[in-house]
Protein backbone atom coordinates (compact mmCIF):
# COMPACT_ATOMS: atom_id res chain seq x y z
CA UNK A 1 0.00 0.00 0.00
CA UNK A 2 1.59 3.63 -0.97
CA UNK A 3 -0.32 6.53 0.46
CA UNK A 4 0.96 9.95 0.67
CA UNK A 5 -2.04 12.10 2.34
CA UNK A 6 -2.00 15.44 3.46
CA UNK A 7 -5.18 16.83 1.56
CA UNK A 8 -3.11 15.55 -1.54
CA UNK A 9 -0.47 -8.62 21.00
CA UNK A 10 3.30 -9.33 21.36
CA UNK A 11 6.18 -6.51 20.87
CA UNK A 12 8.92 -7.88 18.71
CA UNK A 13 12.45 -8.90 20.50
CA UNK A 14 14.36 -5.82 21.98
CA UNK A 15 12.01 -2.91 21.05
CA UNK A 16 14.24 0.10 23.08
CA UNK A 17 13.22 0.38 26.53
CA UNK A 18 12.55 4.05 26.16
CA UNK A 19 8.98 3.17 24.58
CA UNK A 20 6.58 4.15 27.49
CA UNK A 21 3.94 2.35 28.50
CA UNK A 22 0.84 4.00 28.92
CA UNK A 23 -2.22 2.88 30.52
CA UNK A 24 -5.66 4.31 28.50
CA UNK A 25 -8.55 4.89 30.69
CA UNK A 26 -11.75 3.33 30.83
CA UNK A 27 -13.97 6.17 28.93
CA UNK A 28 -17.74 6.84 29.07
CA UNK A 29 -20.18 4.74 27.16
CA UNK A 30 -20.13 7.47 24.74
CA UNK A 31 -16.27 7.59 24.04
CA UNK A 32 -14.15 5.33 21.58
CA UNK A 33 -12.83 2.85 24.19
CA UNK A 34 -14.91 0.06 25.94
CA UNK A 35 -12.30 -1.37 28.23
CA UNK A 36 -9.04 0.11 29.48
CA UNK A 37 -5.96 -1.08 27.72
CA UNK A 38 -2.34 -0.87 28.55
CA UNK A 39 -0.30 -0.21 25.24
CA UNK A 40 3.21 0.97 24.18
CA UNK A 41 3.89 3.96 22.26
CA UNK A 42 6.74 4.88 20.23
CA UNK A 43 9.59 6.59 21.86
CA UNK A 44 9.52 10.31 21.48
CA UNK A 45 12.38 12.04 18.81
CA UNK A 46 13.48 8.64 18.08
CA UNK A 47 15.15 7.79 14.52
CA UNK A 48 12.33 7.08 12.43
CA UNK A 49 11.80 5.83 8.77
CA UNK A 50 8.58 5.23 6.93
CA UNK A 51 8.92 2.25 4.59
CA UNK A 52 5.36 2.27 2.92
CA UNK A 53 6.63 1.54 -0.57
CA UNK A 54 8.29 -1.48 0.53
CA UNK A 55 10.27 -2.94 3.30
CA UNK A 56 14.19 -2.90 3.46
CA UNK A 57 16.81 -2.91 6.54
CA UNK A 58 16.05 0.23 8.46
CA UNK A 59 19.40 2.94 7.92
CA UNK A 60 21.98 2.78 11.18
CA UNK A 61 20.02 4.73 14.24
CA UNK A 62 16.42 4.27 13.12
CA UNK A 63 14.12 2.36 16.16
CA UNK A 64 10.86 2.90 15.02
CA UNK A 65 9.72 2.49 11.41
CA UNK A 66 6.35 2.38 10.02
CA UNK A 67 5.50 -0.28 7.51
CA UNK A 68 2.18 -1.71 4.88
CA UNK A 69 0.23 -4.54 6.73
CA UNK A 70 1.72 -7.02 4.25
CA UNK A 71 5.09 -6.15 5.31
CA UNK A 72 6.78 -7.84 8.13
CA UNK A 73 7.74 -5.98 11.31
CA UNK A 74 11.67 -5.21 11.57
CA UNK A 75 12.90 -7.18 14.57
CA UNK A 76 14.77 -5.12 17.55
CA UNK A 77 12.26 -2.17 16.30
CA UNK A 78 9.40 -0.39 17.54
CA UNK A 79 6.88 -1.23 14.79
CA UNK A 80 3.83 1.06 13.17
CA UNK A 81 1.43 -1.51 11.14
CA UNK A 82 -0.20 0.94 7.81
CA UNK A 83 -3.71 0.31 6.80
CA UNK A 84 -5.91 1.67 4.64
CA UNK A 85 -8.98 2.11 6.65
CA UNK A 86 -11.18 4.94 4.97
CA UNK A 87 -10.51 4.20 1.20
CA UNK A 88 -10.38 0.78 -0.67
CA UNK A 89 -6.89 0.26 -2.44
CA UNK A 90 -6.64 1.04 -5.93
CA UNK A 91 -7.93 -1.87 -8.05
CA UNK A 92 -9.37 -3.49 -4.82
CA UNK A 93 -13.26 -2.24 -5.37
CA UNK A 94 -14.15 -6.02 -6.18
CA UNK A 95 -13.09 -7.19 -2.63
CA UNK A 96 -15.79 -4.84 -0.67
CA UNK A 97 -19.75 -5.14 -0.79
CA UNK A 98 -21.03 -2.62 -3.76
CA UNK A 99 -22.87 -0.94 -0.64
CA UNK A 100 -20.31 -0.12 1.49
CA UNK A 101 -18.76 1.25 -1.59
CA UNK A 102 -19.50 5.77 -1.54
CA UNK A 103 -22.02 5.88 -5.05
CA UNK A 104 -22.82 9.53 -6.17
CA UNK A 105 -26.45 10.94 -7.01
CA UNK A 106 -25.89 8.84 -10.82
CA UNK A 107 -25.17 5.45 -9.15
CA UNK A 108 -21.16 5.75 -9.31
CA UNK A 109 -18.56 4.89 -7.02
CA UNK A 110 -17.04 8.29 -5.58
CA UNK A 111 -12.92 8.08 -6.05
CA UNK A 112 -10.04 9.76 -4.69
CA UNK A 113 -8.64 10.30 -8.12
CA UNK A 114 -5.25 11.05 -7.42
CA UNK A 115 -5.09 7.58 -6.00
CA UNK A 116 -7.63 5.87 -8.13
CA UNK A 117 -9.21 4.43 -4.45
CA UNK A 118 -12.53 3.96 -3.99
CA UNK A 119 -14.32 5.96 -0.85
CA UNK A 120 -15.89 3.56 1.87
CA UNK A 121 -19.31 4.79 2.55
CA UNK A 122 -19.16 5.40 6.20
CA UNK A 123 -22.07 7.41 7.03
CA UNK A 124 -24.31 4.66 8.66
CA UNK A 125 -23.84 2.85 11.57
CA UNK A 126 -24.33 -0.73 10.10
CA UNK A 127 -22.18 0.19 7.33
CA UNK A 128 -19.45 1.61 10.14
CA UNK A 129 -20.04 -2.10 11.95
CA UNK A 130 -19.54 -3.87 8.79
CA UNK A 131 -16.52 -1.93 7.41
CA UNK A 132 -14.39 -2.44 10.77
CA UNK A 133 -15.11 -6.34 10.86
CA UNK A 134 -13.11 -5.90 7.47
CA UNK A 135 -10.51 -3.42 8.42
CA UNK A 136 -10.29 -5.02 12.02
CA UNK A 137 -9.28 -8.26 10.92
CA UNK A 138 -6.27 -6.47 9.26
CA UNK A 139 -5.37 -5.32 12.98
CA UNK A 140 -5.60 -8.47 14.09
CA UNK A 141 -2.80 -9.44 11.41
CA UNK A 142 -0.81 -6.56 12.40
CA UNK A 143 -1.14 -8.16 16.02
CA UNK A 144 -0.42 -11.15 14.99
CA UNK A 145 3.01 -10.15 13.14
CA UNK A 146 4.07 -8.56 16.11
CA UNK A 147 3.57 -4.63 15.20
CA UNK A 148 3.47 -2.53 18.18
CA UNK A 149 0.76 -0.15 16.66
CA UNK A 150 -1.10 0.60 13.72
CA UNK A 151 -1.78 3.49 11.47
CA UNK A 152 -5.34 4.12 10.13
CA UNK A 153 -5.15 6.20 7.02
CA UNK A 154 -7.29 8.50 5.98
CA UNK A 155 -8.91 9.74 8.12
CA UNK A 156 -9.45 12.89 6.76
CA UNK A 157 -11.49 11.57 3.78
CA UNK A 158 -14.54 13.67 5.37
CA UNK A 159 -12.55 16.37 4.88
CA UNK A 160 -11.91 15.75 1.02
CA UNK A 161 -15.47 14.40 0.06
CA UNK A 162 -17.67 17.16 2.38
CA UNK A 163 -20.73 16.65 0.28
CA UNK A 164 -21.09 13.15 1.61
CA UNK A 165 -19.43 12.56 4.41
CA UNK A 166 -19.03 14.03 8.13
CA UNK A 167 -16.31 14.49 10.50
CA UNK A 168 -19.28 12.99 12.80
CA UNK A 169 -18.94 10.05 10.41
CA UNK A 170 -15.46 10.03 10.77
CA UNK A 171 -14.97 10.23 14.33
CA UNK A 172 -17.50 7.40 15.30
CA UNK A 173 -15.53 5.01 12.95
CA UNK A 174 -12.18 5.53 14.10
CA UNK A 175 -13.57 4.67 16.98
CA UNK A 176 -14.38 1.20 16.32
CA UNK A 177 -10.87 0.37 15.09
CA UNK A 178 -9.15 2.22 17.80
CA UNK A 179 -11.18 0.26 20.48
CA UNK A 180 -10.46 -2.95 18.60
CA UNK A 181 -6.89 -2.17 18.33
CA UNK A 182 -6.51 -1.62 21.95
CA UNK A 183 -7.95 -4.85 23.14
CA UNK A 184 -4.66 -6.18 20.78
CA UNK A 185 -2.90 -4.38 22.84
CA UNK A 186 -2.13 -2.33 19.90
CA UNK A 187 -1.36 1.61 20.15
CA UNK A 188 -3.18 3.74 17.38
CA UNK A 189 -1.67 6.84 15.29
CA UNK A 190 -4.04 10.12 14.33
CA UNK A 191 -3.00 9.76 11.14
CA UNK A 192 -2.92 14.08 9.74
CA UNK A 193 -6.10 15.40 10.22
CA UNK A 194 -4.96 18.08 12.39
CA UNK A 195 -8.46 19.47 13.50
CA UNK A 196 -9.57 16.67 15.24
CA UNK A 197 -6.22 16.66 17.11
CA UNK A 198 -8.24 18.03 20.33
CA UNK A 199 -10.51 14.54 20.00
CA UNK A 200 -7.92 12.87 20.11
CA UNK A 201 -8.76 10.99 23.73
CA UNK A 202 -12.27 10.40 22.79
CA UNK A 203 -11.38 9.04 19.81
CA UNK A 204 -8.57 6.55 21.56
CA UNK A 205 -6.04 7.97 19.38
CA UNK A 206 -2.54 8.22 21.31
CA UNK A 207 0.14 9.34 18.84
CA UNK A 208 0.09 11.22 15.32
CA UNK A 209 1.41 10.78 12.24
CA UNK A 210 2.01 13.80 10.61
CA UNK A 211 2.45 14.53 6.74
CA UNK A 212 3.71 18.04 5.93
CA UNK A 213 2.89 19.32 8.97
CA UNK A 214 5.81 21.91 9.32
CA UNK A 215 5.27 22.80 5.49
CA UNK A 216 1.35 23.22 6.47
CA UNK A 217 2.36 25.08 9.93
CA UNK A 218 0.30 21.86 11.58
CA UNK A 219 3.05 20.52 13.51
CA UNK A 220 1.81 22.47 16.79
CA UNK A 221 -1.81 21.11 16.25
CA UNK A 222 -0.28 17.94 16.78
CA UNK A 223 1.94 18.57 19.89
CA UNK A 224 -1.02 20.75 21.90
CA UNK A 225 -2.84 17.60 21.88
CA UNK A 226 0.17 14.25 21.51
CA UNK A 227 3.24 16.50 23.12
CA UNK A 228 6.11 14.75 21.80
CA UNK A 229 4.45 11.46 20.77
CA UNK A 230 4.76 13.42 17.22
CA UNK A 231 5.60 11.65 13.95
CA UNK A 232 6.83 14.02 11.17
CA UNK A 233 7.03 13.15 7.64
CA UNK A 234 8.22 15.77 4.90
CA UNK A 235 8.45 15.45 1.05
CA UNK A 236 9.95 18.51 0.27
CA UNK A 237 13.46 20.33 1.32
CA UNK A 238 11.43 23.40 2.44
CA UNK A 239 9.03 21.29 4.72
CA UNK A 240 12.11 19.30 5.54
CA UNK A 241 14.13 22.73 7.01
CA UNK A 242 10.86 23.83 8.57
CA UNK A 243 10.68 20.66 10.16
CA UNK A 244 13.93 20.76 11.33
CA UNK A 245 14.20 24.10 12.62
CA UNK A 246 10.92 24.40 14.46
CA UNK A 247 10.60 20.90 15.76
CA UNK A 248 13.82 18.86 15.11
CA UNK A 249 14.77 19.24 18.40
CA UNK A 250 11.37 17.46 20.24
CA UNK A 251 10.15 15.18 17.39
CA UNK A 252 10.93 12.43 15.39
CA UNK A 253 11.21 14.14 11.76
CA UNK A 254 11.99 12.30 8.57
CA UNK A 255 11.76 13.73 4.74
CA UNK A 256 10.85 10.87 2.28
CA UNK A 257 10.22 10.48 -1.38
CA UNK A 258 6.52 11.19 -2.38
CA UNK A 259 5.97 7.49 -3.19
CA UNK A 260 8.29 6.19 -0.32
CA UNK A 261 10.11 3.62 -2.25
CA UNK A 262 12.54 1.32 -0.91
CA UNK A 263 15.84 2.13 -0.80
CA UNK A 264 18.09 1.28 -3.88
CA UNK A 265 15.16 1.76 -5.76
CA UNK A 266 15.03 4.84 -8.15
CA UNK A 267 13.54 8.15 -7.06
CA UNK A 268 14.32 7.23 -3.55
CA UNK A 269 14.63 10.24 -0.77
CA UNK A 270 15.44 9.91 3.09
CA UNK A 271 17.08 12.69 5.03
CA UNK A 272 16.98 13.66 8.47
CA UNK A 273 17.66 16.64 10.80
Amino acid sequence: MINRRRGLAALAAGVTATAAAVALPLLTSGSASAAAAAVSLPPAHAGFDYQLGGAYTPPAGVSVVSRDQGDSPAAGLYNICYINAFQTQEGAEDEWDSDLLLHDSKGQVVEDEDWGEAILDIRTASNRERIAAKVNGWIDQCAAKGFQAVEPDNFDTFDRFPSYLTKANAEAYIKLLSAHAHAKNLAVAQKNTAELSGDHAANGLDFAVAEECADWDECGDYTDAYGNNVIVIEYTDKGMKKACTGWGSRLSVVQRDEYVVPKGTSGYVRKTC
